[in-house]
């Protein structure tokens, strides 16, 4: 395991490395000298041929429990505006390439909830709450809280959450589409890493498109969006992966995926 101060990096399982969050002491508040090595993690991570998916954590108490307000108090609008770091560390999370799994114990609010739906999944431990509550400080969410949000669980719910600055707990989560699955708390990471061992294990190529495909359903109109698919989709027949996963599927066998 490599220890930075903020943020903890380790090769948990064959193609998967490990995040976690390291400020327990301050529930994991995104200071900026978090984001940055989180950003610093995540760019080693997608530079990295051997790590083929990643999983993001804290601890027991908390995912994260938002941004380090002290810090943000000390900002005017103009350092917002032209001289804040963080907007390009979120690009960065947000732009990631290969699977990323959120593994939620705890508090997930602010800018935590906002990380966590960088993640393609999330796994939540019973008890985790997840919340919007910026307005309770005379501002909004500004990563992502009302876009990815609204487009996840509909304008209703978001719009109630981002108001109200109420949580809501795993459950609901759930059932909104939030997360996909709720597993006991001590469970949570370990089940977290087990998806994403499954998913290392895949062709790297195919994982990576897929990814692509699926979020450009939230982006794109439906036919541009099917188009696009299409193209990846026979993209991935140039790959020696594609004739890999074939040859073992028709000799009963499990196939050995090179990422080529």
């Amino acid at each position: 395991m490599t220890s930075a101060t903020d943020v903890l990096v380790e090769d948990a399982k064959p193609g998967v490395r490990l995040f976690r969050l390291n400020r327990p002491q301050a529930l994991n508040a995104l200071r900026t000298q978090l984001l940055e090595e989180l950003a610093q993690a995540f760019a080693a991570a997608r530079d990295d041929a051997a790590v083929r998916a990643v999983v993001m954590t804290g601890d027991a108490r908390a995912f994260a429990a938002g941004a380090d307000i002290k810090e943000m108090a000390e900002r005017s609008a103009v350092e917002v505006l032209q001289m804040d770091r963080r907007a390009s560390f979120w690009q960065s999370f947000r732009q990631f390439p290969k699977p990323l799994i959120a593994a939620v114990n705890g508090f997930a609010l602010g800018g935590g909830c906002e990380l966590a739906m960088c993640a393609d999944i999330i796994v939540a431990g019973e008890g985790a709450k997840f919340g919007q509550p910026e307005i309770n400080l005379g501002i909004m969410p500004g990563a992502g809280g009302t876009q990815r949000l609204a487009r996840t669980v509909g304008k209703s719910l978001a719009m109630k959450m981002v108001l109200t600055g109420e949580p809501i707990d795993a459950r609901t989560a759930l059932a909104a589409g939030l997360i996909a699955e709720v597993v006991p708390p001590e469970l949570c990471v370990d089940r977290a890493l087990e998806l994403a061992e499954t998913i290392a294990a895949k062709a790297p190529i195919a994982v990576r498109l897929a990814k692509e495909a699926v979020i450009k359903a939230e982006e794109m109109p439906l036919e541009a969006a099917l188009d696009h698919e299409r193209k990846l989709f026979t993209l991935l027949f140039a790959t020696e992966d594609r004739r890999e996963g074939v040859a073992a599927f028709i000799e009963k066998r499990k196939p050995q995926f090179e990422g080529r």
